[in-house]
């Protein structure tokens, strides 16, 4: 159950890394509300999540899902480029995070 919090923790770190995008500075209401929850939503999941999950793994795969989720989340939604390097770099991550939760169980 930790695991699938933290995932869920993770997901909502894109919305909120996103929606920063769409707060225009914090200047508009809905995408600000929107964004804020997110934030609070996931930080309180990631902090379920660590009741039993190391912190150090807790804290990089939940670092390691919203980085890859929000880059893919730019390059798909923003126009970002999709270099080879920047994919290489992402499925680096990917394994970093399957390697900390293999680690950890």
């Amino acid at each position: 159950m930790a695991w699938i919090l933290l995932l869920l923790a993770g997901l909502l770190e894109v919305v909120w890394a996103l929606g920063l995008k769409y707060t225009d500075g914090f200047s508009r209401l809905w995408p600000s509300v929107g964004t804020l929850l997110a934030m609070a939503g996931s930080v309180g999941l990631l902090g379920l999540a660590m009741k039993s999950l190391p912190v150090g793994t807790a804290y990089a795969v939940w670092v390691g899902v919203g980085a890859v989720g929000t880059a893919i989340g730019g390059m798909l939604l923003l126009g970002e480029p999709a270099t080879a390097g920047r994919l290489l770099s992402l499925a680096l991550i990917v394994a970093g995070i399957v390697g900390l939760k293999l680690a950890s169980a």
